[in-house]
């Protein structure tokens, strides 16, 4: 009967953690908070994860966890943002830490009433902030380029450095009475760094060697990497303490920045672990603390938080970039971009366990009914829950405000910039949406730049585009290159930012014919405008006069009425809703425009009418035939 009970208690931590997330992403909410909240729901369980999976099984899960999420975050930074974000991240991780684990832990002694030693431990602790939080915050809020890397370097960073700064911390308290001195923090960094770098170096030279040599086979890849992934993790903290956080990060920012092996499989791999992982991690390590611990801490937790996010962040922020080259409101944005995640959980819970363990050792003052040591963990995931709910909560609001981000995306960026797309990138730029348009052609591109818009001479598909093109503001693609198979092409890359929801291309020459179209369906993007319109057939329109047209949709002119006055000749590109968003007009939509919205169509040209000479009813006055019907003003 336990079995049955096990086996139902971790296939609902899965699907808790998978509607958690599911459930953030319809209310447009950090995942963390309802991952937080199903934990704690857990929590009224009558057996816990510590009686269920055990505290010995469990911290070497978390840890191993924590290493695969560390490695994908090392996988999604590029050498080539530091050129603009290097000074601001090399204060914000030396002298902001710094700044951070001083303040936080004088905090945690006056405020939360800890002894210095464990004290200092807690501040170590709440130094990191992690990319578990961070990444899906800036997705969500897309700032600008610079801003935005300096941010994701800084979460992903932070992690090791925070994680490492505690286990010294740590190891000093244990070895006080030993007579430990100062050489010892100093001795642990020191062979801290020298073991992650090494180690984290060789493996990543020797995974690419492995792979360039072809030989792994394909469909061992991802296996064999996360294999020596774990492992290397493992002998690195056999050597050294937690110098495993480090060697993972260091391996998976040099996979992701060579440029001998293509890497993007094992990155999406990693993402969609990631994601598992956290789901099941943040609810099982939640479930561990029965919320009246959370009662027991009081409004000394809640005040410890709000001085790490009043007082704490803003001071670390603004002595550790001083003379870095970042503006007031970039620098503002920063202080609101520090919500704790996986990492601090997991350190948390682990530093508690070890603290309670060694608590006669230590002796551990009693505060409530709670020592010291069982203390941290509440304390921690305070944090957590505060700090993610505050920056979840301002941090989209505060970037726009600051001119940092738009509020929802709207921009397009479109792969081609011949005449008409030049045309239609124009009516879409006055109607107020940002646009880029890429293209190889660098006559088209300095006739796009010479029409107002903003334009790169380069391939869709380059590097350049996905890594170095600042796509602030810019939320979908439309692939309109002559060439069908580029255009899928660009879908596919694209998918990763935008998501599939938001890549559309032409509808390809061949549509329709079965098997052998020249792109298969489960290849492409959304295909927008209508089956059929292809890259071609446009370019036919437009040059025999048909124009791009902005049309407003009233109570008096619906588009029933539209339809009417233009029958066939007119197809409907664009619609701009009542909330000014920018709908792509699909050819399976069967959106119909309503009134208080703005339509972008193609309209052909008509032949003009052959004019009759007028008639006269014999006393003078003249006539038409036929009076033509009104019509609404249409901007072309």
């Amino acid at each position: 009967m336990e079995e049955k009970l096990y086996l139902l208690y971790f296939a609902g931590i899965l699907a808790l953690g998978i509607s958690a997330q599911w459930l953030a992403w319809r209310l447009r909410l950090p995942s963390i908070l309802l991952l937080l909240a199903f934990g704690f729901l857990a929590s009224f369980l009558p057996q816990g994860p510590d009686e269920i999976i055990g505290r010995e099984v469990l911290f070497p899960i978390v840890s191993l966890s924590v290493a695969v999420i560390l490695f994908e975050g090392g996988m999604s930074l590029r050498f080539a943002e530091l050129r603009e974000v290097g000074p601001a991240l090399g204060g914000l991780v030396t002298i902001g830490a710094l700044i951070v684990w001083g303040l936080a832990s004088l905090a945690a002694y006056f405020v939360v009433g800890l002894s210095p030693a464990i004290a200092a431990v807690v501040g170590a602790i709440v130094v990191v902030t992690g990319p578990t939080v961070v990444g899906p915050l800036l997705s969500h809020i897309r700032p600008s380029r610079k801003i935005g890397s300096l941010a994701k370097w800084e979460g992903i960073v932070i992690d090791p450095i925070g994680a490492v700064l505690a286990v010294l911390v740590f190891e000093f308290i244990m070895k006080t009475g030993e007579g430990a001195t100062w050489v010892t923090p100093i001795w642990s960094i020191a062979m801290t760094i020298l073991v992650g770098v090494v180690l984290g170096v060789l493996t990543a030279y020797m995974m690419i060697f492995s792979l360039k040599s072809y030989w792994i086979p394909d469909f061992l890849h991802n296996a064999f990497i996360l294999a020596v992934l774990l492992l290397v993790f493992a002998a690195s903290n056999y050597i050294q303490s937690e110098s495993g956080l480090l060697t993972v990060t260091v391996l998976g920012l040099l996979m992701a920045n060579q440029k001998q092996i293509p890497v993007r499989h094992i990155f999406e791999f990693k993402e969609n672990l990631r994601v598992l992982l956290i789901s099941c991690l943040f609810i099982v390590l939640a479930a561990r603390i029965p919320l009246s611990t959370l009662v027991e801490v009081g409004w000394v937790g809640l005040l410890f938080v709000a001085l790490l996010i009043v007082v704490v962040r803003p001071a670390s922020v603004f002595l550790s970039t001083f003379g870095s080259g970042l503006n007031w409101r970039e620098k503002t944005f920063l202080c609101f971009m520090a919500p704790r995640g996986i990492v601090a959980a997991a350190v948390g819970s682990i530093f508690s366990f070890e603290l309670t363990h060694h608590a006669e050792n230590l002796d551990l003052k009693q505060i409530g009914s709670l020592n010291e040591g069982e203390l941290v963990v509440p304390v921690v995931f305070m944090v957590i829950v505060g700090t993610v709910t505050f920056y979840g909560l301002t941090a989209s609001p505060v970037s726009r405000w600051l001119g940092l981000a738009s509020p929802a995306p709207q921009g397009v960026l479109i792969a081609g910039a011949d005449r008409w797309i030049r045309e239609l990138a124009v009516m879409i730029k006055n109607a107020g949406f940002h646009v880029v348009l890429v293209d190889t052609n660098f006559r088209n591109i300095t006739a796009a730049r010479m029409q107002g818009l903003s334009a790169q001479c380069a391939s869709i598909l380059s590097d350049f585009v996905s890594e170095e093109l600042n796509l602030g503001g810019v939320g979908r693609l439309l692939a309109a290159t002559p060439n069908d198979e580029v255009n899928s092409l660009a879908c596919m890359e694209f998918t990763h930012l935008f998501g599939r929801k938001e890549v559309f291309q032409l509808s390809p020459w061949d549509s329709g014919s079965g098997k052998r179209q020249s792109v298969s369906d489960h290849l492409r993007g959304r295909v927008i405008f209508g089956h059929g319109l292809d890259f071609y057939k446009i370019a036919r329109r437009v040059t025999a006069g048909a124009q791009f047209k902005k049309t407003s949709i009233t109570e008096e002119f619906t588009y029933h009425d539209f339809q009417q006055t233009h029958g066939e000749s007119a197809t409907l590109l664009f619609v701009i809703t009542e909330t000014n968003r920018l709908r792509m007009v699909t050819a399976d939509d069967s959106f119909v425009p309503k009134a208080g919205q703005t339509i972008i169509a193609l309209i052909d040209a008509r032949p003009e009418p052959i004019k009759l000479p007028p008639k006269s009813d014999g006393d003078g006055d003249t006539s038409s035939p036929e009076e033509s019907p009104a019509k609404p003003a249409e901007s072309s």
